[in-house]
């Protein structure tokens, strides 16, 4: 099944903004930086893009200050916003555009557009996988699956399973049940992770952990060809079907609100690139700090989404397609005395 809706030049976004992708951030302060001043963050984002032709801008802060990067043409250009030479077009109280050098670009939300084809071509054509469809076969596993629910690990865990809800890329419910689980080593690298951000004030937010490998296929063929780096292919069979990835977030432990980063969750956008030059310093700040702790614990990032990640040893593991209540009912069994 591929969506026939009109497909956004999301290429030559990406071709501007793949920089540095798989490289460390960079050692920030201990202090996270201040937030930017509310007309400054009113403006930061991403202009144009939308069409091959059309010029690509990258509005972002820095130092308090804005920056406007130029991400088409044959290198990418970055430059302080001047007043002389930009200006930002406001509707109540949201910006709609940038007219630079008596050329107006409009703004652009290319994770909602994306969202947006995906669900007319869902709708158009179904969202069900042919039946005759199974796993890739591969050599046995060098470990035994293990599978932890992380609700019961860590106190400190909070969770939003977008996957059990209509709050998702698809717009409906993927899983039977919210669930979250990892095979134990990276459920007990998890853990650590989080009780490293307690002192710093921060918790972890599980959104996704173990994933069946039906709905993995689900993804692939409900996703357009250009933006297919975004999930992963169910003839190779995803980590997270192998129970050693996991998509997560800062929460603030004060709030108990999930932190802003430079991008939402699961939105298919060069805004969501673990290096993404865009937004705000202090969005930076947290999505950098997330993957310092993870990194220290033995998980890496997915250089295209700054909330993905894998557990070292994701390849001893076979792809998994048992569903949640399959796993509560084979744990039920085990529990039970023999």
């Amino acid at each position: 099944m591929r969506p026939a809706t009109v497909r956004p030049c999301f290429a030559l976004v990406l071709a501007g903004l793949m920089l540095q992708i798989g490289a460390a951030p960079a050692v920030a302060d201990a202090r996270p930086p201040p937030p930017p001043r509310p007309a400054v963050a009113l403006r930061v984002g991403e202009y144009g893009g939308l069409t091959p032709d059309a010029p690509s801008y990258t509005v972002y802060e820095r130092d308090g200050e804005l920056r406007l990067r130029r991400n088409d043409g044959p290198e990418p250009v970055d430059a302080a916003v001047r007043a002389s030479e930009a200006v930002f077009e406001l509707e109540s109280g949201h910006v709609s555009g940038l007219v630079i050098k008596d050329q107006r670009i409009s703004r652009t939300d290319l994770g909602a557009a994306r969202v947006a084809q995906i669900r007319a071509g869902i709708h158009a054509h179904g969202s069900r996988t042919e039946t005759d469809l199974h796993p890739p076969q591969e050599a046995p596993p060098r470990r035994s699956s293990d599978l932890v629910d992380l609700k019961r690990l860590d106190a400190g865990l909070k969770f939003d399973i977008r996957y059990a809800s209509t709050d998702n890329f698809m717009g409906f419910p993927l899983y039977e049940r919210a669930g979250a689980y990892l095979q134990r080593p990276a459920a007990e690298a998890l853990v650590r992770a989080s009780r490293a951000l307690k002192p710093l004030g921060f918790g972890l937010m599980i959104h996704d952990g173990y994933r069946p490998w039906p709905v993995t296929k689900l993804f692939w063929d409900a996703t357009p060809p250009d933006a297919h780096i975004f999930v992963a292919d169910p003839a190779r069979g995803s980590r997270h079907n192998r129970g050693c990835a996991v998509d997560l977030t800062l929460y603030d432990l004060k709030t108990g609100q999930a932190v802003e980063m430079t991008s939402r969750y699961d939105e298919m956008s060069p805004r969501a690139f673990a290096d993404y030059p865009g937004g705000t310093s202090l969005q930076r700040w947290h999505r950098d700090l997330l993957r310092r702790v993870m990194e220290a614990e033995g998980f890496d990032v997915y250089p295209q989404e700054w909330w993905h990640f894998d557990y070292r040893t994701w390849a001893d593991y076979a792809i998994g397609t048992a569903s949640f209540t399959e796993l509560e009912q084979a744990a039920a069994r085990d529990a039970r005395p023999h």
